[in-house]
């Protein structure tokens, strides 16, 4: 009994000092935006979901204002299976025709937006789904003829989104996007963020990945990187795997669009954006202005 007593009492102290730890950074990050891409196995992990929707949800309780851009990859794989139509990729971006973009828009808000606003509220906070569509939030250009219907974003609408946060929602947003004549485009959602977190001069953009961090020698898990500046990243980005290069060009042309700070972080561990808000060390890797 004595031990137990004691391991108890261990434990308090452990959640109190990260309760001391937290304080800081809740007072730094209260009322300001922060854009989280969530993607990953924290997409198809029930855990990870549940996870996630948590930290979000305890960004709002605090005064913290998340807005969430997701892909979906594997499932929209999947779904472009079921319809017989085949997966291909250049430099980490989806080939899209004109038959994938129905299955991509149909995914994304039925098998990720709904869903992940749904665990949101059952995690005690607010949010809304919506897409690049809505309200003309965003508007694409055709970004490679060689990919199809992919496009990139050139103009964002914030005020659907800051009128979503000022009534204390949390956005939850897919990225397919019209052109300037109407044709829906599929967006990296990677990319996606960024345009929106420099549009909405967001505190940080936070993007979640299925590795550690940035490796400047993959797979070498000694050459992680906890910190790089743009100007090294843009010197390292041309030698990076091909799945990393769309994330990290988020996080440069986030920085250089006016955001302090972009983090790569790892999403297959749970609770890793209260991690790397509200921890003093942080995990995963940071990108700073030069």
């Amino acid at each position: 009994m004595i031990q137990a007593d004691k391991d108890v009492l261990d434990l308090a102290k452990v959640k109190a000092k990260t309760l001391v730890e937290a304080a800081p950074w809740i007072r730094k990050f209260h009322g300001k935006i922060v854009v989280i891409k969530f993607g990953g196995n924290a997409m198809i992990d029930e855990a990870l979901q549940r996870a996630f929707a948590e930290d979000v949800a305890f960004l709002q309780l605090v005064g913290i204002k998340p807005v969430v851009v997701h892909g979906g990859g594997p499932q929209i794989s999947a779904g472009l299976a079921d319809a017989g139509i085949d997966s291909r990729f250049v430099d980490g971006l989806r080939v899209t025709s004109a038959e994938a973009i129905g299955v991509i828009r149909t995914v994304l808000r039925t098998q990720i937006g709904e869903p992940l606003k749904e665990m949101i509220l059952a995690a005690g906070g607010s949010a809304q789904v919506f897409s690049g569509e809505t309200e003309g939030l965003f508007t694409a250009e055709v970004s490679r003829a060689a990919l199809g219907l992919v496009g990139e974003v050139v103009n964002v609408n914030t005020e659907v989104i800051l009128r979503a946060l000022e009534k204390e929602f949390i956005p939850v947003i897919s990225t397919v996007a019209p052109d300037v004549t109407g044709q829906v485009l599929n967006v990296n959602a990677d990319l996606a963020a960024a345009s929106l977190a420099a549009a909405l001069k967001a505190e940080k953009l936070v993007v979640l990945t299925d590795v550690t961090g940035l490796y400047s020698n993959w797979p070498n898990q000694d050459s992680l990187i906890s910190e790089i500046d743009v100007s090294e990243l843009e010197d390292l980005l041309p030698s990076l795997e091909e799945g990393m290069i769309p994330k990290m060009q988020a996080c440069l042309q986030a920085v250089n669009g006016g955001v302090p700070k972009a983090h790569i972080i790892d999403g297959r561990i749970q609770h890793s954006v209260l991690l790397e808000i509200f921890t003093t060390a942080g995990i995963g890797t940071l990108v700073t202005p030069s």
